[in-house]
């Protein structure tokens, strides 16, 4: 999955925006102000996708194109390679995943504000 084709796949989604809190070579999307997903625009190699713990480690022990989320807490983020190591169909379910484990934790009146979103 090309950068364009993340971006565009990531915004799609109800409630996302983008953001460069880290700099102008990272790329932030979040779900009602809460990060789901980032990756570098200078260096597009991995996307840091959030995660439940288990599943994370299960990951990590299947897909040799997936590790620990790099500079960010291990156990709830992984990096995923981008070169087509992880199929393009599992980074989507990834993507998925991190975005529905956020708007799941989001609290009562943001969530209600979401679900009016067209």
């Amino acid at each position: 999955m090309y950068i364009d084709e993340f971006r565009e796949y990531c915004i799609a989604k109800k409630g996302v925006t983008e953001h460069t809190p880290f700099g102008p070579d990272t790329l932030v999307l979040k779900v009602m102000d809460k990060m789901f997903a980032l990756t570098g625009l200078d260096v597009y190699e991995y996307i840091n996708l959030k995660c439940d713990p288990e599943y994370a480690a299960e990951l990590r022990e299947r897909e040799p194109g997936i590790t620990p989320g790099w500079h960010m807490n291990k156990k709830h983020w992984n990096s995923v390679k981008t070169d087509g190591t992880v199929s393009e169909s599992l980074l989507k379910e990834l993507i998925d995943h991190s975005y529905n484990l956020v708007v799941e934790g989001l609290p009562k009146k943001v969530k209600e504000e979401w679900l009016s979103l067209e």
